[in-house]
């Protein structure tokens, strides 16, 4: 069987050539071509001999993901895509554009295990991991396509990033490496919704990301009942590994809270918040939660106006996340379970 080297990184590469009786330098040629150049096949790589070509084209192949539906929002150019796999599977990803660049997000598997009430992606369950390479290819196909250069990437598609640990790691490491894309990982942020034990091997790289923890919930009854994970990882537990991950790292945490009305968004809901949250380098990042058919869930703009404003006054960070591509709903998930029906 074929292997996948657009999986590998540049130091794997230099193995795999020194399996097949290759010289190493001729890694960091290949790697160019496939992270800079973006060939789809050996055959374009000019500058590596004929029979490495072939060899290459014997043992190796370069994935490629195909755009099965493109919707672009006339209200402000997001442009939600998505992907067909190569083995019929279907995931999306989210071009936006803001003043300070274009943002990807991205999807890391197929479907998500998490069970979160208020998320599309969970509705048509999970089927598998995405690969590096299939992440990677979201990033390259999206500008291939839009012709818009990518400036940051939002881990927070369809799946759990931290379900799928080593793929993900895998993926951030050739995002940024020198000899590929280079993007910078400050650049990058990473949402979970709390696998207590990943966040604290992931602090271990000290990567310089973003690490956004949905919480959702200020206490482990209402956030049980929307989020199943915190049955498993209360809201002690991940408190603890965010603070954790701060000290090791340096980096802030964003909290992300979906505001659902009559759910999460009541001024004790506030306080609450404001009391688990005090001393902690955190920004809190209020999301009008996306309607879907399958759930009674909507946000009040009042409402979510007024617990952003008390949560201001105890002295959080807060923000409200600017609604992108709502002509389209370009939220992750609603397009890939509409396809597949």
């Amino acid at each position: 069987m074929k292997k996948d080297i657009l999986s590998y990184d540049l130091d794997e590469l230099c193995s795999e050539m020194d399996l097949i009786g290759e010289k190493k330098f001729r890694a960091k040629q290949i790697y160019e071509w496939l992270h800079i150049k973006n060939v789809h096949n050996f055959s374009s790589m000019s500058n590596i001999p004929l029979s490495l070509r072939t060899k290459l084209d014997e043992i190796y192949y370069i994935n490629c993901i195909k755009i099965v539906r493109r919707l672009e929002s006339s209200i402000d150019n997001t442009v939600k895509y998505l992907y067909e796999l190569q083995d019929g599977n279907h995931i999306e990803s989210v071009l936006m554009e803001y003043k300070h660049g274009n943002s990807l997000c991205v999807s890391t598997q197929v479907g998500c295990k998490m069970g979160c009430n208020f998320c599309a992606s969970t509705i048509a369950g999970f089927k598998r991991n995405l690969t590096a390479s299939e992440i990677l290819l979201q990033v390259y196909t999206a500008e291939e396509e839009s012709g818009r250069h990518i400036d940051s990437i939002v881990l927070m598609g369809i799946g759990e990033p931290l379900d799928n640990f080593d793929n993900v790691v895998r993926f951030l490491k050739m995002i940024s490496c020198e000899t590929g894309k280079n993007l910078s990982l400050r650049h990058v942020s990473l949402s979970t919704c709390g696998l207590v034990d990943r966040i604290y091997d992931l602090a271990e790289y000290r990567f310089g990301l973003t690490l956004s923890i949905s919480l959702h919930a200020p206490d482990d009854r209402k956030r049980s009942s929307i989020m199943p994970i915190n049955n498993r990882y209360n809201i002690s537990e991940l408190i603890k590994a965010c603070k954790d991950y701060i000290s090791v790292t340096g980096r802030r945490i964003s909290f992300e809270y979906a505001v659902i009305h009559g759910v999460n968004d009541t001024p004790s809901d506030a306080e609450k918040l404001i009391r688990l949250l005090k001393g902690i380098n955190c920004h809190v990042n209020l999301i009008p939660v996306n309607e879907i058919k399958e759930r009674n869930y909507h946000s009040n703009r009042n409402s979510l106006n007024n617990f952003a404003a008390l949560l201001e006054k105890g002295g959080l960070n807060t923000t409200i996340r600017r609604t992108l591509g709502a002509d389209i709903d370009a939220a992750c998930g609603q397009l890939r379970r509409e396809y597949e029906i």
